[in-house]
């Protein structure tokens, strides 16, 4: 989908997010969330951050900066963030989540909430999360998947028709995301409609492993 028609889409969501699709997404939020296990100290980006409805879900101890294409969404977080005094928040931020502006390596955990079924290139998505996270940190992605159910996943390709409207691709697959050369570690089921995908950085793209990988001790030594 192109940048333009998403953020045509969730601006007119804008005003009615929370109340249409708060409660029926939030079980995924409450999951990825407990599932990241966060640390203190630990940096966590979350991409398509929305409203911010998953942030008072984050360890006060977590820093968390939150990105979005939509101004209006975006404004509905910040104003989240002040009346819940999210300290831990360090900034929500305007930005393409396929050519976003941080270094390599920024962060120790990237989290993906429903995103990549609404960007238009998802595997230059993909690699911008893998280039942001830590060697060795991870990636976890919330989403939509079609379904293997042949009658669902009729119905999935029947809506894709809707797809500027709806605001996402609702028979997204997998394989739009990974290749046989991606390695995902964990795939959960959140309901019928939503999945956990758990990358391990490091391993699954071995190119932008090599550019973020630490020095040999060696190295750091002759500095």
């Amino acid at each position: 989908m192109h940048i333009q028609t998403v953020k045509a889409a969730y601006r007119r969501y804008a005003r009615v997010y929370d109340a249409l699709f708060g409660p029926v997404l939030q079980p995924g939020r409450k999951a990825v969330v407990k599932a990241l296990g966060c640390r203190p100290g630990e940096r966590v980006l979350e991409v398509g951050v929305g409203t911010g409805l998953s942030l008072p879900l984050y360890p006060p101890h977590t820093r968390v900066t939150g990105i979005d294409v939509s101004t209006e969404m975006l404004d509905k977080a910040r104003a989240r963030v002040e009346n819940r005094r999210l300290a831990n928040v360090e900034a929500l931020l305007e930005m393409n989540a396929e050519e976003m502006t941080f270094p390599d390596a920024s962060f120790d955990k990237v989290v993906a909430m429903y995103v990549v079924s609404v960007v238009e290139r998802p595997a230059r998505l993909l690699e911008e999360l893998h280039r942001v996270c830590r060697p060795q940190g991870e990636i976890f992605i919330v989403n939509h998947l079609r379904s293997d159910n042949p009658l669902l996943g009729a119905v999935e390709k029947s809506l894709a028709r809707f797809s500027d409207k709806l605001g996402f691709r609702p028979d997204f697959a997998l394989r739009d995301l990974v290749d046989g050369s991606e390695q995902v570690s964990e795939v959960a089921r959140i309901n019928l409609l939503w999945k956990v995908l758990r990358l391990r950085n490091g391993i699954a793209h071995p190119r932008l492993a090599t550019s973020c990988a630490p020095r040999p001790s060696g190295d750091r030594a002759a500095r």
